[in-house]
């Protein structure tokens, strides 16, 4: 527990500090629900220190997301949105005018107003909240298309670069340091015949095909909160992989995460499968908001998008386990390579309902 009334110190609150505690179930950042009394009204606010070990480059992290932020905030206040202050994160000044503050003990801290009468779900129960939620993502990217400048810093770099991501899979085929490759061939020969079709988008992007976007790079379904009463998804959250990227990898981590009913390591694969109902729930609300900016290369792979990023999480999880289970967490033998076997299932799944996938596109592109 960190003293979060010293830190409040650190930011231009404007307000009496009464007392905080620990929030939410991140794994990655400290998050601190603080009250504070503010003119006789208690309001809430959320303090967070950035996990220096997942994020290299935190004061390019929160230039980038200070940078997103203030520009929705000013998109949403031109289209007189009465809300606006509730539909984007806003950070609150540190006291020398930063959008973030730094601890006596060199920790990176930022603070972010409460979105009341709002929650995240970590299981999506309805197509109704996969729609919003898709709808919401969309909009944040509608948002930060318009962002003026130069374009943000990546402060992960080639976090979702599958060309890069095979070519490290190449690598750890060849050093096979763990003597495991054999174990794994199958695996293996299935991604190495599908190499060419992983870099399809880098090389779109590299020739100009794909336009570069503000993109969120985390688009789990439980990013957004959704509206206690109306069930409206109001406010895309969890902001630290904010950078340049393509439309084509968000919505397809969308797909690659709500689509399949089976855990990401089921040891059943029968279990994984790509539910159209899911896919239509997700294409209806993505390009309700982001259909108007979105251009014609990119929705000509909205579809195969989710193949791609399942790939490209598939091929990570293989690398990992010839490499020895050193980045992703394991709780028993063989655990990456069954993560691995899940992405492969539902790649084939979304393969073998592309033309009715890609129908659905058309018919919300209309």
């Amino acid at each position: 527990m960190h003293d979060i009334k010293e830190i409040a110190g650190l930011f231009d609150m404007r307000a009496d500090f009464v007392h905080a505690h620990p929030y939410g179930s991140g794994h990655i950042n400290d998050t601190y629900c603080a009250y504070y009394d503010q003119a006789g009204q208690r309001i809430r606010y959320i303090h967070q220190r950035l996990s220096t070990e997942a994020f290299k480059k935190p004061i390019e992290l929160m230039e980038n997301v200070d940078r997103v932020t203030t520009h929705a905030l000013d998109e949403l206040l031109k289209e007189g949105n009465p809300e606006a202050r509730r539909r984007t994160l806003t950070c609150i000044p540190s006291m020398q005018g930063t959008p973030h503050a730094i601890d006596a003990a060199g920790n990176c801290w930022r603070t972010y107003p409460f979105i009341e009468r709002a929650r995240t779900y970590d299981t999506i129960e309805s197509e109704a909240q996969a729609t919003e939620a898709a709808r919401a993502f969309g909009e944040f990217q509608k948002l930060a298309a318009t962002l003026p400048g130069d374009p943000l810093h990546e402060t992960i770099p080639g976090f979702h670069n599958t060309k890069q991501r095979f070519q490290h899979l190449v690598e750890a085929i060849e050093a096979d340091t763990e003597n495991r490759a054999a174990s794994v061939q199958k695996e293996i020969d299935w991604y190495m015949a599908r190499q060419e079709e992983g870099s399809k988008v880098v090389d779109m992007l590299e020739s100009g095909e794909l336009p570069l976007r503000v993109t969120h790079n985390d688009t789990k379904l439980n990013n957004v909160m959704l509206d206690d009463v109306t069930g409206e998804g109001i406010c895309v959250i969890d902001l630290d992989t904010t950078m340049p990227g393509s439309a084509i990898y968000d919505f397809g981590d969308m797909v690659r995460t709500a689509t399949s009913p089976a855990a990401e390591d089921e040891k059943d694969v029968s279990k994984v499968e790509m539910r159209m109902f899911m896919f239509d729930a997700l294409v209806k609300g993505y390009l309700a908001s982001a259909g108007e900016f979105l251009t014609d290369n990119e929705r000509s792979l909205l579809a195969f998008s989710g193949k791609l990023l399942t790939m490209e999480c598939g091929t990570r999880f293989l690398t990992d386990y010839l490499k020895g289970d050193v980045y992703f967490k394991v709780h028993r033998d063989g655990h990456n390579v069954d993560r691995t076997r899940t992405q492969i299932a539902l790649c084939e799944s979304i393969d073998a309902q592309m033309a009715e996938m890609e129908a659905l596109v058309a018919k919300y592109s209309v």
